[in-house]
């Protein structure tokens, strides 16, 4: 079980990576650290908290969603649905955020952010196949 947790989290390292790279670089790209920052908050907001230190709430969603998607990519991309597995988390990343209340804009605001937002977690996804396979 440890070697998919550890392939899942590659594949999660692996997409952040990827993503804040390109979001730093490049112009009409997608933003998934705003959704996950809005998300964050929202929660915290139910506690009476808030994150409102920009810094602060970055580092804090960006470890939440290595986490997050690291354990998602250990139980399922570590399957023979590796690929299956990393369209449905973005398209989910798509679909989500408007039917829960967080702006969907960042992902999902113009056709080549929605192909990218698919693309990079089905990157993660191929990733954590490709680590499980070389450590199992």
């Amino acid at each position: 079980m440890y070697k998919k947790i550890i392939a899942g989290l590659g594949g999660a390292l692996a997409l952040s990576l990827l993503h804040e790279t390109i979001r730093k670089n490049f112009d009409n790209v997608p933003e998934i650290n705003k959704v996950g920052e809005e998300a964050l908050n929202k929660v915290l907001d139910k506690a009476d908290m808030k994150i409102t230190n920009h810094d602060q709430l970055y580092a804090a969603t960006l470890a939440g969603d290595v986490i997050g998607n690291g354990m998602y990519y250990a139980t399922t991309a570590t399957s023979g649905f590796n690929i299956a597995s990393g369209l449905a988390m973005g398209l989910g990343a798509l679909a989500l955020p408007g039917k829960v209340g967080l702006d969907e804009n960042p992902v999902a605001e113009t056709t080549q952010k929605k192909v990218m937002t698919v693309a990079y977690y089905l990157f993660g996804a191929i990733v954590t196949k490709f680590i499980y396979d070389k450590i199992k």
